[in-house]
């Protein structure tokens, strides 16, 4: 009986109000915050109290009273298992929707700044989107074999699923063949990831091995590397150890980016933004505002294989772009080569975690600043443009927060407006939310 009471305490009809970065629902209970998993708002629903911490509870839908017009079904048949994306169960638009208020809400919540102005969202393909993936191999005796793909939801365990409609079609449907293989393969539970890169003209799988394989298996990664029209490189320890293994003469990873005449080389372990049509209009949108003109100096932070950097000087702007990674900054100057472009860029490797104003200032004048940082944001670097301080600065960011809080200082100490901001749906189906902020000088 006393389990039965707990139990109808714990199960409480809530209404849905919002959802968070992480695609739960928000509702209140008694003046407390509930995130409730898969809820979307403006539903009523029943749901079950799953734990209880002093700031907030979660919970569990058990039924839905009142469904939201935007809910829909959801199209891949792993979805609620898998973590790959969280917000299937939502029509592409609302999607954006609620990235779009959750911008707003960071920007106003931690920055104390709004807006001038809403810039529309920049949509792509909302299938087939994603050509940068890492997907888990675990090899589990009590599933019958290889698992391959991404973890579990909230979990460290490799999802068993046998499709992915997120990735283009090709790998989508190669996760069942990829298992074959690697449960065929004497190193099976020696080979923990499989690293997808697409480009324009190939498709390389970078098999992550911990053992070197038979020969018989060197076999049979070679037959289905002609079967399914791949190449395949090898990595045995980080990523600087990827190498081709089969075939040895192929085309180079490639994307393009039209507007701008430019055409980028990579490699399979090297950053791109997973998704280029978004990506192409996301630059074509960043130069907009940029506007970079002949004569101007415009530096290009966090510009890792030069996205940005080439497309800036392009315009006939010189460019200084800057990164911590070496490497990247090695594969800048061959894309800068590559597209004609060596005497109008200058790259530099430097930590911009660590940044000061006295080592910000030695980059030299600058006229315009673009800043494309990691999840982490760049707060030492808005700190440290007191001397500085280029009349426009386009930030593009792929974390609310931690732009929020870069953007506040901008405003409230170094004396810029927020003319404009919106998302940019790169991940479509997640909660990950990209976007991008012009602020000019007062």
């Amino acid at each position: 009986m006393s389990d039965k009471l707990s139990l109808s305490r714990r199960t409480k009809t809530l209404q849905v109000e919002s959802v968070d970065h992480e695609a739960m629902g928000i509702a209140r209970l008694d003046g407390k915050v509930v995130f409730i998993d898969g809820a979307l708002p403006n539903e009523r629903v029943k749901a079950t109290i799953t734990k209880e911490k002093n700031a907030f509870d979660l919970a569990q839908i058990d039924t839905i009273l009142s469904a939201s017009p935007t809910r829909t079904t959801p199209r891949c048949p792993h979805f609620g298992m898998c973590g790959g994306c969280n917000m299937q169960h939502a029509q592409a638009d609302a999607q954006v929707a609620f990235k779009q208020r959750i911008l707003e809400d960071n920007l106003a919540r931690i920055g104390r700044v709004k807006s001038e102005c809403m810039l529309p969202p920049i949509y792509g393909p909302e299938w087939g989107y994603r050509h940068r993936a890492r997907l888990s191999v675990r090899y589990v005796e009590k599933k019958g074999g290889v698992l391959v793909g991404f973890h579990e939801k909230s979990s460290s365990f490799v999802a068993d699923m046998h499709e992915c409609h997120i990735l283009p079609r090709h790998i989508g449907f190669l996760i069942d063949p990829l298992r074959e293989l690697i449960s065929a393969l004497s190193i099976r539970d020696r080979l923990p990831q499989v690293e997808v890169a697409v480009g324009e003209e190939v498709t390389i799988l970078v098999l992550r091995i911990l053992e070197t394989p038979s020969s018989q298996d060197e076999q049979l990664i070679k037959a289905f590397a002609d079967t399914h029209g791949l190449v395949i490189w090898f990595q045995t320890k980080g990523p600087d150890s990827a190498a081709p293994f089969y075939p040895l003469s192929f085309p180079g990873l490639t994307y393009s980016l039209p507007d701008f005449a430019v055409t980028m080389p990579f490699a399979p372990t090297e950053f791109t933004q997973v998704n280029p049509l978004v990506n192409r209009a996301l630059v074509s949108r960043a130069m907009n505002h940029l506007d970079p003109q002949p004569g101007e100096r415009i530096v290009d932070l966090f510009c890792g294989l030069g996205n940005f950097t080439l497309p800036i000087a392009r315009s006939g702007a010189q460019v200084l772009g800057v990164e911590g990674n070496p490497q990247l900054i090695e594969r800048a100057y061959h894309n800068a080569e590559f597209n004609g472009l060596r005497e109008s860029v200058e790259f530099r490797a430097m930590n911009l975690f660590t940044v000061t104003e006295e080592s910000f200032t030695a980059l030299g004048p600058m006229d315009k600043l673009l800043i494309d940082p990691p999840r982490d944001g760049a707060v030492e670097v808005v700190k440290s443009l007191g001397q500085v301080l280029p009349n426009k600065v386009v930030y593009v960011s792929c974390n609310p927060a931690t732009l929020a809080r870069d953007a506040q200082i901008m405003v409230h100490q170094q004396g810029y407006k927020l003319r404009a901001a919106g998302v940019v749906n790169m991940f479509p189906h997640t909660a990950h939310v990209e976007s991008i902020a012009i602020f000019e000088r007062a």
